[in-house]
């Protein structure tokens, strides 16, 4: 069978967060699942291979969603008038809860895996639940359904619900059971550590988690400097720790091995400082931020300390699935930055905005996000007939969808170089 397939249309993407490299009419040509390249003329070597003709539709690289609770999917826009806390403990732990009985866990991921699909995520880094036989089975919806995710089971062991709370011992060899099981599964669905956040973990779980973290290599997830009041907690829990993401470092848990952090709204200058150190990646999630009453990520004073970014839907706080819909909140909070600051801190652009969903938080994947070589054919192609109705560029029909279209324009994904459907489960 031929390995190569050429897709031909109009191709947007961002080398760099400053611009888009547009290609109209161009080609991309894959090679088993990786781009070899993007052309605007195809070179005669290729001229015999079969084309994928997308006509005038848009060609994008797939969105990435770095921070997302699968459990909490069933609570979208329920409680959007509760604050970080009470949110948690009303809401949010009562129905992670539920997630012991394993038919009502599988019947809430099928939903959540459908939607992100719909929603054109190709990747996603999730929090699942303490329960590790409904985590595991996450893990096996999301390789049945061919998107790529890193999928943790939550660690709590300290101020949590006694449905919720585990015992050190156990939350430890339950995650273990699962790096070995599932660190070489897949090559799309991997596990990651997930301690929930210091203030629910003892020293001795985290220290465990970092030991984990080293022994088998795998990276870590998890919420930083998010409430104010959930700093002050965690300055209680931990008074010799001058910020909150020491804590997480002195138990190797920030940034020595891949690290997602989400939230950093109130992030002292030390924290932003060994955050750019460690290479640990800050996830803005600003749809959940306005929800749940956090502060924001100060997206403009990240970029210019060169903190990795990417964004995250973080359902349920944030109350839609949507990456497209993220990139939209993102652009408008950095305006009230930009408004609040007299005009002198520069608000994201679309292209920042498209590169942090797709080649920012693709990153940490691997080589995804882009169509640059050696990357993978993470895809979407998007219809865009009924919105471009006069002479838009190409750029400009790009920007339209992004606000004024939704996941019926979503015509397909693919991931790797694979076409994929609906998941059917």
């Amino acid at each position: 069978m031929n390995s190569v397939k050429i897709y031909k249309g109009n191709i947007l993407f961002t080398k760099t967060p400053e611009s888009f490299t547009v290609i109209k009419q161009g080609y991309i040509v894959v090679i088993k699942g990786k781009v070899q390249n993007v052309y605007k003329e195809l070179p005669i070597e290729h001229t015999d291979s079969e084309i994928i003709d997308y006509g005038d539709k848009l060609i994008i690289p797939g969105m990435n969603d770095l921070h997302c609770h699968a459990p909490q999917f069933k609570n979208i826009g329920i409680a959007m008038d509760k604050e970080l806390l009470p949110w948690l403990n009303d809401y949010t732990f009562p129905e992670e809860g539920k997630f012991k009985d394993l038919n009502y866990s599988k019947k809430v991921y099928q939903h959540f895996i459908k939607e992100i699909w719909k929603q054109g995520t190709t990747r996603i880094a999730v929090f699942a639940t303490v329960h590790k036989v409904a985590s595991m089975n996450l893990m096996d919806l999301f390789i049945k359904s061919g998107l790529g995710a890193f999928v943790g089971k939550v660690n709590m062991d300290l101020n949590c619900p006694e449905s919720l709370c585990e015992t050190l011992e156990n939350s430890l060899r339950d995650t273990e059971e699962i790096l070995i099981s599932y660190r070489n599964k897949s090559s799309l669905v991997k596990p990651i550590v997930t301690p929930r956040f210091v203030p629910t973990c003892s020293s001795e779980l985290l220290k465990g988690l970092g030991a984990l973290c080293d022994k088998y290599t795998v990276p870590i997830q998890s919420h930083l400097s998010e409430n104010k009041s959930e700093i002050e907690w965690v300055k209680q829990l931990h008074p010799k720790s001058n910020y909150y993401g020491q804590v997480y470092n002195d138990f190797k848990l920030f940034g020595q091995t891949p690290t997602l952090m989400a939230h950093c709204s109130f992030s002292s200058e030390e924290e932003i400082e060994l955050m750019k150190n460690n290479n640990v990646v800050a996830v803005h999630c600003p749809t959940s931020n306005l929800n749940v009453g956090s502060g924001m990520l100060p997206i403009r004073k990240f970029i210019n300390n060169n903190i990795h970014l990417g964004l995250g839907s973080d359902i349920s706080g944030g109350h839609t699935c949507s990456i497209f819909k993220t990139m939209v909140y993102a652009i408008q909070v950095s305006k009230l930055f930009w408004s609040n600051s007299n005009k002198e801190i520069d608000f994201l652009t679309n292209s920042e905005a498209f590169y942090i969903a797709t080649k920012g938080g693709g990153s940490f994947f691997g080589k995804v996000g882009s169509f640059e070589k050696d990357y993978d054919f993470d895809a979407l192609i998007i219809d865009d007939s009924e919105l471009n109705f006069l002479n838009y560029t190409l750029e400009e029909r790009l920007e339209r969808f992004i606000y004024v279209g939704d996941d019926r324009h979503i015509l397909h994904r693919y991931v790797c170089g694979k076409l994929i459907e609906e998941p059917i489960f």
